[in-house]
């Protein structure tokens, strides 16, 4: 998990289970090795009554790690538990996982209220909607498995340990792989100590503008929404822009595209993508220009591509330029080409196209990948 899209789940959980005071525990996968359905920090929230949030793979895990999570409830102590799918036959643990890989999952007890609580750090994250850096040391000579640190959306930093010479490598490296989703790190200390560390960059929910309110964009905010996106329909028709359409998006603002910037209603985040289709020319002429130079990763624009370079056009005749980087981002026809018709297939079409554009993808076929399904950054092992 390296999105706060991951975490919602978790958190709903958690919450339910503070109100409870029930026990949890935790599993997170820290370390891959080959192939694996889920990439380190992938999270799974199991309670005492067998309620569970998340998921660390296709399903073939999640048994084995149910019945250790209730011996970390009774013990109270974390156990760090390697699945070597590699044998052909899986005679160690029987479970035909088929994966061919090493996975270890760290299982902890849920501890609430402590400055490394990762659920409460994840929530004000969450809440923030701001980034936060977790390292976790799932092997070392002298700390158990689970020390960990966290560094807050304020920067505030709280570890588990008294150590300040491994609190500071630990904060190096994070430091040094902040760009990066999930590192793996063996860490040499001057003392002659290893740390192997899984390092995460928490990053905040996709925040899509949808630009339009018809029929055909409530199957988007849908799927946007399946995917724990923070949603925000933006349309200044009474009769389209109203909450029984959209029930579960997260604001709905009943706006010309010229009053969108006024009062700070719509926020605009690096984490914004923007999808424009209000099927009336002009309309969608104003929220381009509105939209194209703030949203810094995808804005989206429904139609013919003849229809939206008339826009183009029409804005450049009117003085409005934009970079070539911001065209470069501009997706007209928006939506991979996977013969869609129907608003829901359409709804997927676009979807899909942010979302491989989001993990910089083409968007291909999986059986035409050229090396690992998950990119480097999620089981690299480096040593400083």
């Amino acid at each position: 998990m390296t999105s706060l899209q991951d975490a919602q789940a978790l958190l709903a959980l958690w919450s339910s289970r503070n109100q409870d005071g029930e026990q949890a525990a935790l599993a997170t996968i820290v370390s891959v090795k080959g192939s694996a359905y889920r990439h380190p920090g992938a999270r799974m929230l199991i309670t005492a009554s067998g309620r569970v949030a998340g998921m660390i793979s296709g399903g073939c895990l999640e048994p084995d790690i149910r019945e250790r999570a209730q011996e970390v409830m009774a013990s109270g102590t974390a156990q760090l538990v390697t699945y070597d799918t590699t044998s052909p036959s899986d005679v160690v643990f029987g479970l035909g996982l088929g994966c061919n890989g090493v996975v270890r999952v760290l299982v902890e007890p849920v501890t609430a209220g402590g400055g490394t609580d990762v659920l409460r750090f994840l929530a004000v994250c969450h809440e923030r909607r701001q980034p936060g850096r977790i390292a976790t040391i799932f092997e070392s000579d002298s700390l158990p498995a689970g020390a960990r640190v966290l560094v807050w959306p304020d920067e505030s930093v709280t570890a588990n340990f008294a150590s300040p010479d491994i609190e500071n490598s630990v904060l190096e490296a994070l430091a040094e792989t902040s760009g990066r989703r999930a590192a793996i790190r063996q860490i040499h200390l001057p003392c002659g100590q290893v740390l192997r560390v899984l390092l995460e960059t928490i990053a905040p929910t996709t925040s899509l503008l949808l630009c339009g309110a018809g029929d055909d964009a409530i199957p988007v905010a849908n799927l946007a929404k399946d995917l724990g996106w923070r949603v925000t329909v933006i349309d200044p028709r009474s009769e389209f822009a109203e909450p029984s359409r959209f029930p579960n998006v997260d604001s709905i603002l009943r706006l010309h595209p010229s009053e969108v910037l006024k009062g700070g209603q719509v926020d605009f985040s690096p984490e914004s993508v923007a999808m424009i289709m209000t099927h009336h020319f002009q309309r969608d002429k104003e929220f381009l220009r509105l939209c194209l130079p703030r949203c810094p990763r995808y804005t989206g624009v429904l139609g013919p591509r003849v229809r939206t370079q008339r826009i183009i056009d029409e804005l450049s005749a009117e003085g409005v330029t934009f970079a070539e980087d911001q065209l470069s981002r501009l997706h007209g026809p928006a939506g991979l080409d996977l013969g869609a018709e129907t608003p829901a297939e359409i709804a997927l079409s676009i979807v899909a196209e942010i979302r491989a554009v989001i993990g910089q993808r083409d968007g291909g076929s999986l059986r035409d990948r050229v090396g690992p399904i998950h990119g480097p950054e999620f089981s690299l092992l480096e040593r400083v």
